[in-house]
Formats: structure tokens, sequence, C-alpha cells
């Protein structure tokens, strides 16, 4: 597993961080090739071309609107955990993103490549939406 933590501090007010990063549709604006289907348990993230490419189902197991969410991976590719939390600072908020991935087949010696990855994806992923 690739353990990652992002921390931003924005100026925005913590209800509107937190609805911009659960906003689940959006998050396909920042990933490549990856459209968000919203799902009964929490959304699914289809990446790919046509048919070919993998789903990333996330079930949203944790939610105390406006401060924390957490998900559950559940794919066949994917899977760990993700937690989404807001807190207030003076001035705006402070948005922390952590989350533990793993890519079914990736040998563990190459968890330094999906934490790097995963890092850099998120971060824009983040950005993008508190934009």
């Amino acid at each position: 597993m690739a353990l990652i933590e992002i921390v931003r501090e924005v100026r925005l007010p913590p209800a509107e961080a937190f609805a911009r990063l659960t906003t689940w549709e959006r998050h396909g604006d920042h990933v490549p090739l990856t459209r968000i289907t919203r799902t009964p348990d929490g959304f699914d993230a289809f990446t790919g071309v046509g048919r070919i490419g993998f789903h990333d189902p996330m079930d949203v197991v944790q939610w105390r609107e406006p401060s924390f969410c957490r998900l559950e991976k559940r794919g066949r590719v994917v899977t760990g955990w993700a937690e989404l939390s807001v807190d207030p600072i003076d001035g705006g908020s402070r948005v922390t993103w952590r989350e533990d991935i793993h890519v079914t087949g990736m040998p563990r010696l190459m968890d330094g490549v999906t934490r790097a990855s995963s890092r850099r994806l998120f971060s824009r992923v983040i950005d993008g939406l508190l934009a």
C-alpha cells in the first residue's frame, strides 16, 4: 500500500471547500481519460478510452458534512481508502486528503512509484476543485 497525505490551505469557508471536494463528478475534470458516475453507495470512476479501461468503484462509508468523508475503494484494479477532511482556519480552510492506495498486481517495491504518481494526480484534483 502507498500512503499519501496532501494538505492545502485555501481562502474558502469550510462548507464551500467540502462541497467542492465532494462533488464527485467534477473529479473527472482533473483526471485524464476519467469519467465519474454516481452509484447508490458512492461513485465509480472509469478510466480508459471507449470500453478499454478499468473501473474504480468507491463507497462513501463515513460522512460528517462539512468536515469529513471516508471512501473505501472496492475495485479489482485499485483498492484502499481515502479520507477528506476540512478544518476551519483564520481566513479559510485547511484541507487534508489522506489516501492509502494499492494497485492489484503491482509489487511492493513499486510502492514509491505508486505514492509519487498518486500524490501528483490527487494534488492536481485538489488544486483544480478548490480553484
